[in-house]
This record gives structure tokens, sequence and C-alpha cells, in this order.
């Protein structure tokens, strides 16, 4: 499910040998940690995808797709197809897998069109993707250029899906998913040219902790790509909502976007700059038939779309990028 000795050469040939002597027991512990008891019939549910790979794959475009419908047969495609819709809900996307569209309920192609121009080109950059979901965003990172990309979430189902959408690849670059999260990156590794955290920090207990972690990874003059909700308001305004927040239960801090520079900067990073401001709306987060459950439609006030159903600003995300 993983290929624990591949990724672990990676690490040793990107100068992170301490990582990859530690990383066996590291995926041993997180796979054991299956909350749900899922697991199992996620992998039964891979080993049943038809051994079919093909070399045509477009990483670059805005719907990332691996091969063409004219590929498969419809009895493969079915087979194909329900396989896929057995792995939702699918946050991150869009795909499409052999003429099958996997419209997930994340456009995450668009943050990426936000961001991509304002970033360090990738050509070359080893890259961390910090809480990558299902790896809609690594493989985008790899359509860019970059040499080495290690994806973290400790959420099994994403691992699942990755290794759904990895499988049909004959060619695979060097993209990696670890069911880890941050905390389990060795402390000063000081190694990736570019680290990604995007729709993380505000569920950290500690945001201040999760920059220093974050800036822990990166190699002197690596960039920090950071995407985060965001608050209107001074360099002194901070939303600690008193329960759930758009009915997430684990958002603890949201700042200001002048907070937030202020964070950046007594963590450390140097040319900090905010390269985007948008509010999230219902036609990039939405409920789909590949992510059946409640979205962002169901987070706001019916009656009035610039709040939460709890009462507080709606969504509003900020993309960073800064330096150390």
């Amino acid at each position: 499910m993983i290929p624990v000795e591949a990724i672990q050469q990676q690490l040793i040939d990107a100068r992170m040998p301490g990582w990859a002597a530690i990383l066996p027991q590291q995926i041993e512990q997180a796979l054991a940690t299956d909350r749900h008891g899922d697991l199992g019939r996620w992998r039964h549910l891979l080993q049943q995808l038809p051994r079919i790979q093909t070399a045509d794959v477009d990483l670059k475009a805005e719907t990332l797709r691996i091969g063409q419908a004219g590929e498969i047969d419809k009895d493969m495609r079915r087979d194909i197809y329900q396989t896929l819709r057995a792995l939702q809900p699918w946050r991150k996307g869009p795909y499409e897998v052999f003429g099958i569209s996997v419209d997930a309920e994340w456009r995450s192609d668009w943050k990426w069109q936000r961001l991509k121009g304002c970033i360090q080109p990738l050509a070359g950059r080893k890259v961390l993707d910090v809480g990558c979901g299902n790896g809609y965003h690594a493989w985008r990172m790899a359509g860019e250029g970059a040499e080495l990309v290690i994806g973290i979430d400790p959420a099994l189902l994403f691992l699942s899906q990755f290794n759904a959408i990895r499988h049909f690849m004959a060619d695979h670059p060097h993209v990696y998913f670890l069911p880890l999260g941050i905390e389990a990156v060795p402390d000063d590794l000081e190694c990736f040219d570019t680290v990604f955290s995007m729709g993380i920090l505000y569920h950290r207990r500690s945001p201040v902790d999760h920059l220093l972690e974050l800036r822990r990874c990166l190699r002197p003059g690596g960039e920090l790509v950071l995407e985060t909700l965001v608050i209107e308001g001074d360099p002194n305004a901070v939303l600690v909502p008193g329960g759930r927040y758009a009915k997430m239960r684990n958002v603890w801090f949201i700042p200001s976007v002048e907070a937030l520079k202020n964070w950046l900067g007594r963590c450390g990073y140097r040319e900090v700059q905010v390269v985007d401001v948008t509010p999230t709306s219902t036609r990039e987060q939405r409920r789909t038939e590949w992510m059946a459950f409640e979205s962002l439609g169901d987070f706001l006030d019916p009656s009035d779309g610039k709040k939460t159903i709890e009462g507080y600003p709606a969504p509003l995300r900020a993309i960073t990028i800064a330096k150390v």
C-alpha cells in the first residue's frame, strides 16, 4: 500500500537519512491506527481495480486526467466507477479517470490557480505538502516539475484515494503519500525547498507552534506557502470560536491578515507576502455526487450568506508566502 523502501531511498537521496531510518516504524504505527475499522475494506476495493495502466497522464490540467475514455471498455469503466464511488467522500479534486469524472467537494484547481503564479517555480524542488488530502495538489506540484513531493496526512481514506489514482499511472512521478501528521516529521529537518500548509492552521490548537514546525522543515532560503482562514480586522484581531465554526468542532484560531503576518514574523519568517484573499463560495465548495454529505451551503446562515450558521463571519481564505 505504501512503497516504503522507495520512499526511504528518496529521503536518503534528499539528505534526510534520519527520517528514512524511522519511517518503517512510523508507517506501521499509522496503519495500525484504523479508527473506524475501514482500512481492510478500502484495501479490498483497491485490489479489485482492473490491472490497467496508462502513460497518458496530464498533471497540469485543471481536471487532473489519467488516461482516455477510449482506452477501456464499458465493463472496465463500470468496475472502475464503482470502486472509486465506494471510496467516497472525495473532498479534493477534480479528477478524470479514463473518462470518469470525479467531481469532488472542493474545486481544488481554483486554489491552485490563485497561488501557482505567485510562488517560486517548483521545477527541480523538493516539496512537502502538509495535510495533503487525497493528493490532488501534490500531483499538481509534480506537474509543475517538482523533483520530489512528499504529502503527509493521517487520514487513511485519503491514502486509499491517492493509491487508487496512482494505481493507473504507468510512469510514477516522485510523489508519495505518508499517513502521518506534521508531528511525525523529525525536528530541524531543514531540507525541503518548498513547504505547503493549506487548510491546516486553523485546526491547530497552537498555530504558532505549527508555523515553527513548518519552518523547521525548510532549508535556509526555502519558501512557505500557507493558505488558511482569516477574518477582517486590525493586527490584533483573532477569532476564537466559542464552539463550532461552520459546524466544524476543531477550529481554534482565525487571525486577521495583519495578525497572521505578525505571527509569521515572530516565528522568524521574512519577505512575508499575502498574495490572495478570497471568500469561499458555494461554487468552490459544494455537495456533489462524489461527496454527498453536508458542505458549505449547509454551514452558512440561510438568511445571510456572509455569516456562518453560528453567526461568525463566513469563510474568507488568504494565501501567504514567506521565506526562511
